[in-house]
């Protein structure tokens, strides 16, 4: 009780500070419709542009109005902007870019691609709006969410990346030759991040396809590097994945790191998984211990735990997000209040700033329009209403429109003491930055679905819900559906007697009468209803939670999902 009293009283302090009574963010002139719908516009700047001037390349040049392939050779823009224009609500230009992808996109092509980039940007991407097409309009196959042709896709990308894990310590290379799989030669150094990065798009392709491998190469690389940490507590910033030796061993929150912690909770989030949050909340002791000073968090020499840089970079604006997840909101809002004096003093976020010297550092002025500050920002909303939230978001709308806009498009800016800018426009700025800020000014957006809305889908496997919301973000900010995981759940076996029954079904429809039984080692809810009955919600009409049928699936209430409430739960417990 005490332990908790002192948890929340400072909470409660500073909510009172926060929210004097009847402040909103209306109250202090800011209206949140014409932020929303100036985000919007910035989107289709830079997206028809993107189309008009760089398509098929992966990123528009927005100073010479032309393209250029970054990251591979894969239209790559085109596939990180998909989701968004759901969430912006554009059903029509998704359907066409879905139908752009399947005819354009091929990835049997010899290009030294990031392990790291491709998964989080291509799998995450197409796994995404895979798991969104329905909503979408977009006329799904009979098996789908458990097949599909953008799942295929996505599949076939994530297994040219296998190649990389067959190491003596499962953690991966950091480039991959799409073809011929690893290069002789390959240097086998890589970044934490860029081997701690995978459970949240390898486990959602295991749970569709019935493929583990996926789940067992990413599990198997996160447990290498919790292996690997030092003595007190921390891993530092790049390995060696042949010797598990660490090459640079500075210790901090950002850049080579950042997505491997993020990974552990919403891999542990997203399949309830407590080993992955305890292994996270071990190293928030250590990383609280040993890099935390006055709310700021510094690099440190993983062994020692000296500090070896005393500087905040823009990379690491995503932790006060984390934070709100596993419920820290104050500590949360007190470092993001940290991070917002550096924004207020440049209108951007260095990449790197030096904390005593309170500025930029040398040849990391710059300011690629990155979503970090704002992806917490949103997390923090949520979390807490707080108006000073929207008011970044203010900030950064106009920040971005007076500095970077230009003709064609938005372009990365090269040094934020001049404004002088770069000729490139990363493809993160259509999936995360805008994402972002289009959510923190849209509280009514489907991906903050509460749960009191869903849809139900008849698979091959029985009923499942869908679109519930507690979607989990991947680190591109491409949204997952937490429950569809559990709507196809299977062995592969099981997998092509099912599906040759529904094939069957779907050329007879009405001729012939069957029931397909749920393979045995489901364990949740019941046996499919006859697939006659199901037919009328083959279209998937939305139901109500009010009404439920009981035959929903139910989901066993775990332990340390009370610390996860915010997420809820995705099945509705109809006990």
């Amino acid at each position: 009780g005490a332990a908790m009293q002192r948890f929340l009283g400072p909470l409660l302090c500073l909510w009172a500070l926060r929210l004097p009574a009847g402040t909103s963010a209306a109250a202090r002139g800011l209206d949140v419709a014409s932020y929303r719908e100036r985000v919007r516009a910035m989107f289709y700047h830079a997206y028809e542009h993107y189309l008009e001037s760089a398509f098929p390349y992966d990123e528009l040049r927005p100073l010479t109005c032309d393209g250029q392939d970054t990251w591979g050779s894969f239209s790559l823009t085109l596939i990180d902007a998909l989701d968004t224009l759901l969430i912006l609500g554009n059903v029509s230009e998704f359907q066409r870019v879905v139908n752009v992808l399947q005819e354009g996109v091929d990835f049997d092509i010899d290009v030294n691609a990031s392990v790291f980039e491709t998964n989080i940007r291509v799998v995450g991407g197409l796994l995404s709006a895979h798991l969104l097409s329905r909503k979408a309009g977009v006329e799904v196959e009979a098996g789908w969410p458990c097949s599909g042709p953008l799942l295929r896709m996505a599949e076939e990308a994530a297994r040219k990346l296998l190649p990389a894990f067959q190491t003596p310590t499962g953690m991966p290379y950091g480039t991959v030759n799409l073809l011929h799989g690893v290069n002789p030669g390959e240097t086998p150094v890589t970044c934490t991040a860029g081997i701690g990065t995978f459970i949240v798009e390898f486990a959602t392709l295991s749970h569709l396809t019935g493929d583990p491998v996926f789940e067992d190469v990413a599990r198997k690389a996160l447990k290498a590097l919790w292996k690997n940490r030092s003595d007190i507590g921390l891993v530092g910033n790049h390995i060696d994945v042949i010797t598990a030796k660490w090459v640079a061993q500075d210790a901090g929150i950002g850049a080579g790191v950042d997505s491997y912690f993020e990974y552990l909770v919403k891999g542990a989030i997203l399949l309830q998984d407590k080993e992955l949050m305890s292994m996270f909340l071990e190293y928030n002791k250590a990383i609280r211990n040993y890099t935390k000073f006055d709310d700021w968090y510094l690099w440190v020499q993983m062994y020692k735990g000296t500090v070896s840089m005393p500087v905040f970079q823009s990379l690491e604006a995503y932790w006060p997000g984390l934070q709100s997840l596993i419920g820290d909101v104050d500590n949360a809002m007190r470092t993001f209040l940290n991070y917002y004096t550096v924004w207020k003093q440049f209108g951007g976020l260095p990449e790197f700033y030096n904390i005593p010297q309170g500025y930029t550092v040398d040849k990391r002025e710059g300011y690629p329009l990155r979503p970090e500050l704002i992806e917490s920002a949103m997390y923090l909303y949520r979390a807490t209403r707080d108006p000073t939230l929207l008011e970044l978001g203010r900030d950064a709308v106009e920040s971005i429109e007076k500095i970077s806009k230009v003709d064609c498009g938005f372009a990365t800016i090269k040094d934020l003491r001049d404004h002088r800018l770069d000729n490139r426009m990363e493809s993160f700025f259509l999936a995360e930055t805008v994402k972002y800020l289009y959510l923190l000014f849209d509280p009514d957006n489907f991906i903050h679905n509460d749960g009191s809305d869903f849809d139900v889908v008849v698979t091959p496997y029985g009923e499942c819900v869908l679109n519930a919301g507690g979607y989990i973000f991947n680190t591109e900010a491409h949204p997952i559906d937490p429950a569809a995981l559990h709507c196809c759940r299977k062995r592969k076996e099981e997998q092509w007697e099912v599906e040759d029954l529904m094939r069957e079904f779907y050329s007879r429809k009405k001729t012939k009468k069957f029931t397909l039984k749920r393979p045995p080692d489901h364990g949740e809810g019941e046996n499919a209803k006859d697939p006659e009955d199901a037919s009328s919600e083959k279209s998937g009409e939305k139901r109500n939670s009010k009404k439920s049928s009981h035959s929903l699936l139910s989901c066993p209430s775990q332990s340390f999902n009370s610390k996860l409430a915010v997420l809820g739960q995705v099945f509705l417990d109809n006990t």
